[in-house]
C-alpha cells in the first residue's frame, strides 16, 4: 500500500490518534502515581529526620553538660535543699518574683526553676548576709569610737546595698550575653540565609548555624540549639520564634522573629525575609562602626590635653632651655 494512502487513510489516522491519546491518559496517571509516591516517600524521610532532630534534642536538654563549643545546651544547676525549703518557707515567690523575672533570667542565660529557685534565695539571703557581717565587724571586731546607732545604721546601709547585690550581678550578666549575640548576629543571618537558600528546612538550617557560630558566640549558639528543640516538639513554630526574640531581649533579633513568623503565616519566602534582614544587620553594624568612630575624637581630647601635649611641649622647649640655662648659655654668662 502507498505510503500516502496509508497516511490519508481515515481509520488508520483515527487508530494512531486513538493510540496516541491512550498513551497521554496513561502517562498523566501514571506521572501522578509516581509523584505522589516520590512525595510520599519525601515526606516519609523528612518526618524520620524530624524525629530523630527530636530524639537528639530532647537527649541533649535532659542530659547535655555545660556550652563550650555551641553543641550543647546548658543544663539547668541543681538546687540546694535548704534554698528550696526556704524560698517555700517564706514565700519568697510572692515576695520578690514578678512577671518579668524569668524573662530577665532567660535573658542572662538561666533557666528553669532552679535558677529561679536560687536567685529568689539570693535576693533573700545577701542583704541579711551583708548586714550579719558588717554588724559583727563594726560592733565587735572593730566598734572604734562611733556611737552604737552609728555602726547600726552602717550594717543597715551594707544590708541595703546587698540587696541590690543580686539585681547588678543579673543585669551584668545579661548586658555580656547580650552584647556577644549582638556581635555575631549579623553573621548568624548570613548563614541562615545561606543554608535556607540551598534547600535546607529551617530546623536544619538553625541547627547548623549553631553548630557554625557557636566558636564565635557560645551564648548564641546555644540559643539557637534551644530554638531548634523547641521547633522539633512545639505543635505552633511561631512560639519557637518568639521564644528567642524573648531568651535574648535584643530588637534585632525579635524583629527577625517577627519576619519568620510572618513568613510562615503568610506563605511569603523565608529566603527573601532573611536577605531583608540580613541587609539590614549589616547596616546597623556598619552604623554601629561609624558611630563609634564618631565618638573617638571627644574622647581622646582629655587624654591628649593631659598626657601628649606635656611630653611635646618638654620636647620642644627642652632644648632651648638647656641652652639658656646650661653651663655657657645667655643666662649663665650674664650672670657671671
Amino acid at each position: 500500500m502507498n505510503i500516502v494512502a496509508l497516511l490519508s487513510n481515515r481509520e488508520f489516522l483515527i487508530s494512531v490518534l486513538a493510540a496516541i491519546s491512550a498513551a497521554a491518559v496513561v502517562f498523566t496517571f501514571g506521572s501522578s502515581f509516581i509523584v505522589k509516591s516520590e512525595m510520599r516517600e519525601r515526606i516519609k524521610r523528612v518526618a524520620l529526620e524530624r524525629e530523630k532532630m527530636r530524639a537528639e534534642e530532647m537527649a541533649r536538654l535532659r542530659g547535655g553538660s555545660a556550652v563550650t563549643d555551641g553543641r550543647g545546651i546548658r543544663r539547668n544547676a541543681e538546687t540546694k535543699t535548704y534554698m528550696k525549703k526556704i524560698v517555700e518557707r517564706f514565700d519568697l515567690k510572692k515576695a520578690f518574683q514578678d512577671d518579668a523575672t524569668v524573662d530577665k533570667l532567660a535573658m542572662a542565660g538561666f533557666r528553669g526553676p532552679g535558677h529561679l529557685t536560687t536567685f529568689l534565695f539570693m535576693r533573700f539571703a545577701t542583704p541579711i548576709g551583708f548586714f550579719a557581717a558588717l554588724a559583727v565587724y563594726l560592733l565587735f571586731l572593730n566598734p572604734g569610737d562611733r556611737p552604737l546607732y552609728l555602726n547600726l545604721v552602717y550594717a543597715i546601709g551594707g544590708g541595703i546595698v546587698g540587696s541590690y547585690l543580686p539585681m547588678v550581678l543579673l543585669k551584668n550578666t545579661t548586658t555580656k550575653r547580650q552584647f556577644s549575640i549582638k556581635r555575631a548576629w549579623p553573621d548568624c543571618l548570613d548563614l541562615l540565609l545561606l543554608c535556607v537558600e540551598s534547600g535546607m528546612s529551617m530546623e536544619h538550617a538553625f541547627k547548623r548555624v549553631a553548630k557554625e557560630i557557636g566558636h564565635q558566640s557560645p551564648e548564641l549558639a546555644e540559643e539557637l540549639t534551644l530554638t531548634t528543640a523547641e521547633l522539633a516538639f512545639l505543635e505552633d513554630r511561631g512560639r519557637a520564634y518568639e521564644n528567642l526574640g524573648r531568651r535574648t531581649g535584643l530588637d534585632g533579633v525579635k524583629s527577625v522573629m517577627t519576619a519568620l513568623i510572618q513568613a510562615d503565616r503568610y506563605g511569603t519566602s523565608v529566603g527573601q525575609a532573611l536577605r531583608v534582614m540580613a541587609e539590614e544587620g549589616r547596616e546597623m553594624r556598619m552604623m554601629e562602626a561609624e558611630k563609634k568612630a564618631a565618638s573617638l575624637p571627644p574622647k581622646l581630647t582629655v587624654p591628649l590635653i593631659l598626657f601628649f601635649l606635656p611630653v611635646l611641649f618638654i620636647v620642644i622647649i627642652a632644648p632651648a632651655m638647656i641652652k639658656i640655662f646650661g653651663p655657657g648659655g645667655a643666662a649663665a654668662g650674664g650672670v657671671g
